[in-house]
């Protein structure tokens, strides 16, 4: 018989390490508490629109299209997207927009005239992303930081003697204001901050590599929306002989001298040779494995913001909006000090609207669009989160009001709100947090929870709350890491 591997929870992460260990040989078991795969990354359909719960950016699409590769399929055959000309559209309230090209060439050229800033400066900001990126993505993305043997490659060496590069000791916003002088061109790049739920101004100046990932690699939309992702791999995961089982709330991992055994499900323990869990790994703790002493220094780290999304189906369209578009705050450093420190809403919020009817026809009718109103939230704490969306509502109304001259609230024909306390109840994320732990101080990677237990043999983590982080590429790296600790199935 097989070796038996199990996953608990269906996220873009646990379906992706199923798959990987299939190919490694395992069989393998998916048991999911919701009754639908994906995690966060699914969709909710509200009279004639469709709209994608949660994650709405797409870059590096090659990892999803790996998957496929690992047993010999053309990933065409299952998943399809475009890459975007445009990256995103920024608002301020004073007039000024200014769209990203997917060009660089273009963008640099186009943003030197926008902001009165030099071509060089800019190139030289795009070059320094790159070398960072260069110098640590082997390390801190795709290798696991708790193992000895990765602080002896060649790549640690090298990201060590370039130590100074990585800006480690400055923060995002501080590398942002050596690099530029124009307050907006600031704010524009501070905003890759929130791809990790952290602030610009306590982050480390590494984070700048993140503009890299968007505009070298290049931003994609799938070809049925972003749920296109999760759904296309679970029916990949399904034709591969992959056992799902929805409904399935997994109560407790069940050990045996220091040895994870088994899955307690509805009273009865199901045996199985290796474990990959895709909990969040602070819920982990707390409900699967109760018995086992918890690594406080990594669970009580702050936690990244969350989010406060408002669905709307809009009777309108509207040319100068695209897939990706951002409304800025005029006070940014104000808002993150809301959102970290004192737990609420800033009265200025940042505003981003998702439009995937921009490219997904049939996600709106003719003449409509789908509109996904999302701003940065802080974690729930036990906030009043009716008092907190009516007041917030009313902001972001008047943000797009002033920014795009409209009248948004007689356009509105359908409404859902997510507040971080429901992604908290449908996740399990613990207090709604989208990428587990912020990384807002340098240490933060390190601190991070390792894709295995050090308490346990046979058990693993994976997904957005453990190395190397959260959103979809981070979260396919985990499972790529998993995959390479584990060892080959007996």
């Amino acid at each position: 018989m097989k070796s038996q591997a199990a996953i608990i929870g269906s996220g873009i992460a646990g379906i992706a390490s199923a798959l990987r260990l299939k190919a490694k040989g395992y069989e393998v078991d998916i048991f999911e508490q919701n009754d639908y795969t994906g995690g966060k990354l699914h969709s909710i359909t509200k009279g004639e629109y469709r709209f994608d719960y949660g994650p709405s950016l797409f870059t590096m699409p090659h990892l999803v299209d790996e998957l496929f590769g690992l047993f010999d399929i053309d990933p065409k055959e299952y998943f399809q997207y475009t890459r975007k000309d445009t990256i995103c559209n920024y608002f301020w309230e004073d007039g000024k927009r200014f769209q990203v090209s997917a060009n660089t060439k273009t963008f640099i050229k186009e943003a030197a005239k926008s902001f009165d800033e030099s071509e060089e400066h800019l190139e030289d900001y795009l070059k320094n992303t790159k070398t960072k990126y260069d110098l640590t993505s082997k390390l801190f993305l795709e290798k696991s930081l708790h193992k000895f043997d990765t602080y002896l490659s060649k790549d640690t060496l090298k990201a060590i003697f370039n130590v100074g590069k990585l800006h480690l000791d400055s923060s995002l916003n501080e590398v942002n204001k050596k690099y530029f002088d124009h307050p907006k061109l600031i704010q524009l790049f501070n905003r890759f901050a929130t791809y990790n739920g952290s602030s610009p101004y306590k982050t480390p100046g590494i984070m700048s590599m993140i503009p890299h990932l968007e505009m070298n690699y290049g931003t994609f939309i799938p070809k049925h929306g972003m749920h296109d992702i999760s759904q296309s791999l679970t029916q990949l995961a399904k034709d591969v002989g992959i056992s799902i089982h929805l409904n399935q709330k997994v109560d407790e991992i069940v050990y045996e001298k220091n040895t994870a055994k088994a899955l307690k499900i509805n009273g009865d323990d199901k045996a199985f040779d290796l474990i990959v869990c895709n909990m969040d790994v602070y819920s982990a703790y707390n409900i699967l494995l109760k018995k086992i002493k918890a690594p406080k220094k990594t669970l009580s780290q702050e936690r990244s913001s969350s989010a406060l999304i408002f669905y709307w189906g809009i009777n309108k369209t509207f040319r100068e909006l695209d897939l990706h578009n951002i409304l800025f705050t005029e006070d940014y450093e104000k808002e993150f000090d809301h959102l970290f420190n004192k737990k609420n809403f800033a009265e200025d919020p940042t505003v981003y609207i998702n439009i995937s009817s921009k490219e997904v026809k049939e996600d709106a009718q003719e003449g409509h669009e789908n509109w996904f109103v999302m701003v940065n939230a802080p974690t729930n704490c036990g906030q009043d989160w009716t008092a907190q969306t009516s007041y917030i509502r009313e902001k972001v109304i008047a943000k797009i009001n002033k920014c795009l001259g409209s009248k948004i609230e007689n356009h509105i024909e359908v409404e859902h709100v997510v507040t971080p306390k429901d992604i908290e109840f449908a996740t399990s994320s613990f207090q709604g947090s989208l990428y587990g732990t912020s990384s807002n101080n340098k240490f933060a990677s390190f601190l991070r929870h390792p894709n295995f237990s050090s308490k346990l043999k046979n058990l693993y983590f994976c997904g957005g709350s453990v190395h190397p982080g959260g959103g979809i590429p981070l979260c396919l790296l985990s499972a790529k890491i998993v995959s390479d600790l584990v060892p080959q199935p007996q």
